[in-house]
């Protein structure tokens, strides 16, 4: 089995703040997991004056605004990201950062993005997806909100611009998702039915689910963070603080190693646990030589490293080639 790449979201749980999101990059090193991703948008391309909160948004900041009044302080602007670049390569974990749109595109592109996540708000907006198809390089793509139909339109207006290998993200766009909302088997579906590796963007409370894709075959995984809950901001609540994140990772590795190459048969751990664990045919009370062998004198007991069980028919009707003791290993 690959190695699943873990990706760590800070998106914009930093709150515009570039020495909170340096803190970030640190907590998702410490965390041990394989990216760390920030969130880049250009306000005035991102949004309109008059585009509304969404539910959540409202009812995890207690607030009533608009979408760019929200944005405004939470957006870090174009230089900061190019610092969290370096900072990242400095702190040993890869950089990466969802482009709202085409001109953020571009400079991160500028700036030395060679990976791409495309978030699944964008996944109809097709100048969006011709740029970053052009660009000739490996894509993410989350499909929240979407149907199959959907996706594979976004998939044939990449594939058109020469996009590079893709990868499925199942994921529910609710902040945070209740677990009767995740549909985990549809992951499996996106494989089936596109052919492509799939993974899954978590936004339920907790770290099971996560857990549970992984052991379903994601070959990523991607979920929230923060350094804190308690933190103003729209996507706090659905984030795992460090010492969860660093759980989830450690379990995602040890469900890695627990997998296996799925051929049956006894690892060498085991191989000295077989004659303690099985049983031998033994003899059930004395036996003397030449006497004949039947349920009544024999029997079944541990250890293992006589004559099997499963010989058991074979045995029956035979004569003891000498005296047994009573729980004395069977000869023949």
């Amino acid at each position: 089995m690959s190695r699943i790449t873990i990706i760590a979201e800070a998106g914009v749980n930093h709150n515009g703040d570039l020495e909170l999101a340096k803190q970030m990059v640190k907590a998702a090193k410490e965390s041990g997991a394989d990216i760390v991703k920030f969130q880049t948008a250009k306000l005035e391309s991102l949004v309109s004056r008059y585009a509304p909160m969404a539910e959540y948004q409202k009812e995890n900041t207690g607030k009533t605004e608009s979408q760019m009044d929200m944005l405004k302080r939470l957006l870090l602007p174009y230089d900061d990201f190019a610092i969290l670049a370096r900072y990242c390569g400095e702190t040993g974990i890869q950089f990466l950062s969802t482009p709202f749109d085409i001109d953020s595109v571009d400079f991160l592109s500028s700036i030395g993005c060679r990976l791409w996540k495309i978030p699944s708000g964008e996944i109809t907006n097709l100048p969006y997806l011709e740029r970053i198809g052009k660009l000739h390089q490996p894509i993410i793509l989350s499909t929240g909100m979407s149907t199959l139909y959907e996706i594979q339109e976004a998939l044939n207006v990449l594939y058109d611009s020469g996009a590079g290998k893709i990868t499925l993200l199942h994921c529910t766009t609710e902040y945070p998702a209740p677990f009767e909302t995740v549909n985990l088997k549809a992951m499996l579906t996106l494989k089936e039915e596109f052919q492509t590796d799939v993974g899954y963007s978590d936004h339920t409370m907790g770290t099971e689910i996560p857990i549970a894709a992984a052991a379903m075959g994601a070959v990523v995984i991607e979920k929230h963070f923060t350094l804190s809950r308690s933190m103003e901001g729209p996507d706090q609540k659905a984030s795992l603080e460090p010492v969860e994140l660093r759980s989830m990772v450690s379990a995602i590795r040890h469900i890695e190693q627990a997998m296996g190459d799925g051929e049956k048969k006894p690892v060498p751990s085991e191989m000295a646990n077989m004659t303690v664990a099985r049983k031998s045919i033994i003899a059930r009370k004395m036996i003397t030589k030449g006497e004949i062998l039947t349920e009544e004198n024999i029997t079944t007991k541990r250890p293992g490293n006589g004559i099997s069980p499963m010989k058991w028919h074979e045995v029956l009707g035979t004569k003891a080639v000498r005296d047994f003791k009573e729980d004395e290993l069977i000869e023949l």
